[in-house]
């Protein structure tokens, strides 16, 4: 691969080059989650971490958060309409430019050749969610926001370095805006750290294999995977399905916001048409388009088999239409917080039940398309002077027709980790009085839904909570006659709270999440 000619590259070829450069992202997270202070990225892993080529092709990335993910080259596309220049590091979150919500702040570095830095040969970039990043409420994750504003501070993409020159006030000034400014700066220099081996990674394929057949390589893998994609949406040919879900509120009303999909698989291209969506609504349920396309990406992966590659090439298998005035097309400044994780895991649900729609109208009935699973990110904040915790809690997965949904996972658009009861309690005035998983909360059939958890904070000091959560009215649906999975609860000393809220605990209060289990897939007893 060293000659100059272009070359032809053959399947082994080709998932070598796949897996090099994808363990180059994952080295990227591993530094990152060394490196970070914050247990939400420490402990939790809420982060993502890809790189991409001078073009600004997703090239690679880690097995991290699929919402990130696939959101993540709108970033890239933001820097590079910013006139980014060799050795330049962005930081950004706004969500018109490139950002899902605001907690989430990106850092992206524009790669330059070893050999000439006036050239650039591609960009590192990590996605990570801050505890806080300001906003009316700790950890920037409000109950009741109604605009952008409210939720924190907006980051359009600038630079922090200038053809690697540190420009400190700009650093300066996003920490004057947040809530515990050490915690932050020691996670965003993680950021710094986890960008800095991407680059060095990159530069040292590009010297390796040279410009030529480095360009030849993302060419033909990028394109080896749309093969693989739509050989798979070939079988599906023809299809056409619809499937209508709700979120249950957006904070400020209690009214449903419908997600409507209709899948059509034609040319080998799954098309995913939104229309009938509810419009833009007063709450933060609202997301950007990019959060629509990494559900769509990330649901048209799930359809592969295990060894197709994640990059820029599953997105040629799709085609989105998208309505303008859409929950699922935020303009700013419509508050966003909660559509990055709860109306992401709606459309993810909506995508896996218009395609089983599809696929069961031409008798394709095999394909790994699980039921709903528990549909939510159940996000908990707690935070008050000086401290501010986040995060989300793993619930049931949708059982499938090859197996039973498993117990106690994140699924959907979340694939992070649960936060350790010991870390937790070492770095926070809380302590978890109970932890376990929620038994008999999937849905029955002949494969059970996945059970949830059930999860009990005691504040030690006055603070307060505020709760994202969903599928706390409506039960996650099961499949082609499985049981629906039980709806989730929220409660403070034993009383219902709503699905949405903010409230205060005084030491000694308990706060328990109950999360919802998975649908069952087909008719049949549970074991």
């Amino acid at each position: 691969m060293s000659s100059s000619q272009p070359h032809s590259f053959d399947v082994l070829e080709l998932t070598v080059f796949s897996q090099s450069v994808a363990m180059l992202a994952e080295e990227m997270g591993t530094l990152l989650e060394r490196s970070a202070i914050s247990p939400n990225i420490r402990e939790r892993r809420d982060a993502s971490c890809a790189l991409f080529d001078a073009s600004g092709r997703m090239v690679a990335q880690a097995a991290h958060i699929p919402v990130h993910l696939g959101a993540m080259p709108e970033s890239v596309a933001a820097v590079r309409a910013r006139d980014a220049r060799p050795r330049d590091l962005f930081l950004l979150n706004d969500p018109s430019h490139g950002g899902s919500h605001l907690p989430d702040l990106t850092m992206i570095e524009v790669i330059a050749d070893p050999d000439d830095e006036t050239r650039i040969i591609g960009y590192a970039a990590v996605r990570a969610h801050h505890a806080d990043v300001g906003g009316m409420s700790p950890g920037s994750m409000p109950f009741g926001a109604t605009e952008l504003y409210q939720e924190g501070l907006i980051v359009p993409p600038v630079r922090l370095e200038i053809a690697g020159v540190p420009q400190v006030d700009v650093m300066r000034l996003v920490l004057a805006n947040v809530r515990v400014a050490g915690e932050r700066e020691g996670d965003l220099r993680a950021q710094r750290a986890a960008c800095a081996a991407g680059r060095d990674s990159w530069q040292l394929l590009y010297r390796r294999l040279g410009a030529t057949q480095l360009s030849h390589a993302i060419d033909a893998l990028l394109s080896y995977t749309e093969r693989r994609v739509r050989a798979r949406l070939a079988l599906l040919e023809g299809a056409e399905g619809r499937a209508v879900d709700a979120l249950e509120s957006d904070g400020v009303s209690d009214a449903d916001i419908p997600v409507v999909v209709h899948a059509r698989i034609a040319d080998s291209l799954l098309h995913l048409d939104f229309t009938g969506t509810s419009p833009a609504v007063r709450g933060n349920v609202n997301a950007p388009p990019a959060v629509a396309r990494a559900a769509a990406v990330f649901v048209l992966r799930v359809l592969c088999d295990d060894d197709v590659p994640v990059n820029d090439g599953v997105a040629r298998a799709l085609r989105i239409v998208m309505p303008t005035d859409c929950v699922a097309n935020a303009k700013s400044p419509s508050a966003v917080a909660a559509g990055n994780v709860e109306l992401s895991q709606r459309i993810t649900d909506v995508c896996f039940a218009a395609l089983a729609r599809a696929a069961a109208s031409i008798g394709v009935h095999d394909l790994p398309i699980p039921a709903a699973g528990q549909g939510t990110m159940n996000n908990v904040t707690l935070g008050a002077s000086g401290w501010s915790f986040y995060e989300t809690l793993g619930g049931g997965q949708g059982a499938s027709a090859r197996a039973h949904g498993p117990d106690a996972v994140h699924v959907g658009m979340s694939n992070t980790r649960n936060t350790p009861v010991e870390s937790l309690e070492r770095a926070y005035p809380l302590r978890v009085v109970e932890y376990s998983v929620r038994r008999g909360s999937g849905g029955a059939g002949a494969h059970h839904g996945g059970d949830g958890v059930v999860r009990r904070y005691e504040a030690r000091v006055t603070c307060t909570a505020t709760l994202l959560t969903e599928r706390r009215r409506v039960a996650p649906p099961g499949a082609v006659g499985g049981a629906d999975g039980a709806p989730g609860r929220n409660l403070l000393n034993g009383t219902v709270l709503p699905a949405k809220c903010r409230v205060t605990m005084q030491p000694g209060d308990v706060l328990t999440i109950e999360t919802p289990g998975g649908g069952g897939h087909g008719i049949g007893i549970r074991d």
